[in-house]
């Protein structure tokens, strides 16, 4: 079955079901879109509160102040970058005195939660920011961090689906089937890890930890899209023609905010590329590197996928991690598969206790052995990288070790609410879905199996 292209660009290059996709149109509008935070206590940030904040325990929070204020964020149409800064501005403070759990999806009305350092509950109140909701829920004695974070409950909309009501819910069915055989669906990293619009970030990272941070910041200033809007696409082409950098932070449309602050730091300070990057947040610039190790990770499970490797199995040579009570896999805790041990692991991974796992690469974190070590390795030397190489002197503290990642994720509480005739497209449907994730996995990468978009653009991804 066909792939786009845009997901190829992206390491995205096979389907793991055979079934035929349903079509339609994801975030029509924000609402379609609704992503819920769930942290390991079993908490959930909603997007519409169904209790006063007072009553709930989020984490063992209390009453008594400490240093971090917990409090829950939501948000309509917010990048959540973008969206810190501003709450940080507002309380006339820096960046990393907010702390978060994950990022949230930007074209979303989402809800999550955040810690704030040395802030009062009376503070928060006195935020205003357009589509932003604060709700202070009591203090911690640590920040949040990814620790805490279980994963996220998704409330989605399919709109214009040109299927009956029958035919959507074979198929859809029939896709989930074939995914929970497998045990779940593929772990690709989505759309959102690399720019649906412009899918250049892991283009940035890879020629960073390759020590050209001229050529990185050209990409990332300069290189345009057919996609995104004329007035950028014309200001980057003009940039990438002339490297006028003065000219260019007159002409860059304003809502271009992370551009715009790489400009003015290169007018100020010539051919600083690396203090230019400096100035966007250092989650943005650790996400370059991040988003590079995405993308080697969804070519090296793609390549499995299409090789007719197993992903529910493990082979001699493969990584395994042990999996949490809670089904949480843990990296930390991995064996290599050998010949001796291949039917006992083969066991645990029935019994759910370990999950097949495929490095991120880093220069701590080295390939797999066996089959799908060659893999990895082919796909290391077609893109010239060494894990060495993500040491990089160029920007060491975006340097990143590597780790394991499960293949699989399993696809939690799925179930389709509703199908209701389309009002404004009177021969199509809308689908509403309900399904949770683990932290880290993506809701695209199941809307894409269930979908089978054409076009990941016009579709909504």
């Amino acid at each position: 079955m066909q792939v786009p292209k845009l997901e190829k660009q992206i390491g995205i290059e096979v389907y793991a079901t055979r079934s035929a996709g349903i079509g339609g149109i994801i975030r029509e509008s924000v609402e379609d879109f609704v992503v819920e935070e769930v942290l390991v206590d079993g908490s959930k940030a909603q997007t519409k509160a169904s209790e006063s904040c007072a009553d709930r325990q989020v984490l063992g929070c209390t009453t008594t102040k400490t240093r971090y204020l917990l409090c829950t964020v939501v948000k309509r149409n917010w990048d959540t970058l973008v969206a810190i800064k501003n709450i940080a501005k507002q309380l006339h403070i820096e960046m990393p005195e907010i702390q978060i759990a994950g990022i949230k999806d930007a074209k979303a009305l989402t809800a999550q939660h955040i810690t704030i350092e040395n802030a009062s509950p009376e503070q928060i109140r006195e935020i205003h920011i357009k589509d932003i909701e604060i709700c202070p829920l009591g203090y911690l004695h640590n920040k949040l961090s990814t620790y805490y974070l279980y994963g996220n409950s998704f409330h989605l909309r399919i709109k214009a689906v040109d299927h009956s009501t029958t035919v959507v819910t074979r198929r859809i069915a029939k896709t989930v089937e074939e995914l929970q055989a497998i045990s779940g669906m593929p772990n690709f990293f989505g759309h959102q890890r690399f720019g649906t619009t412009r899918p250049i970030t892991h283009l940035v990272g890879k020629t960073i930890i390759k020590k050209d941070v001229e050529k990185a910041a050209m990409l990332f200033l300069a290189k345009p899209s057919t996609y995104e809007h004329p007035s950028s696409r014309r200001a980057r082409a003009e940039l990438w023609k002339t490297q006028d950098y003065k000219a260019a932070l007159k002409a860059f449309p304003t809502q271009l905010r992370y551009e715009t602050s790489m400009l003015r730091h290169l007018v100020r300070h010539s051919g600083d590329f690396s203090g230019a990057f400096r100035t966007l947040p250092f989650k943005l610039r650790e996400m370059f590197i991040m988003a590079y190790e995405s993308y080697l990770f969804n070519r090296f499970l793609s390549i499995r996928i299409a090789d007719g490797l197993r992903v529910n199995t493990a082979e001699v040579g493969d990584y395994v991690v042990a999996v949490e009570r809670s089904g949480l896999p843990m990296p930390s805790i991995h064996r290599t598969v050998d010949s001796g041990k291949l039917a006992e692991i083969n066991n645990a991974m029935q019994a759910g206790k370990l999950r097949l796992a495929i490095p991120l690469i880093g220069f701590k974190q080295y390939p797999s052995k066996g089959a799908q070590g060659e893999i990895e390795r082919r796909v290391l030397e077609e893109e010239d990288v060494s894990p060495k190489d993500f040491r990089t002197s160029a920007m060491p503290e975006v340097s990143v070790t590597g780790r394991l990642r499960a293949a699989i994720t399993p696809i939690n509480d799925f179930s389709v609410e509703k199908i209701t005739p389309n009002t404004s497209r009177p021969s199509g449907n809308d689908v509403e879905t309900t399904f949770a994730l683990h932290r880290g996995s993506y809701a695209t990468t199941l809307l894409r199996e269930i979908m089978k978009p054409r076009n990941i653009i016009k579709e909504g991804f």
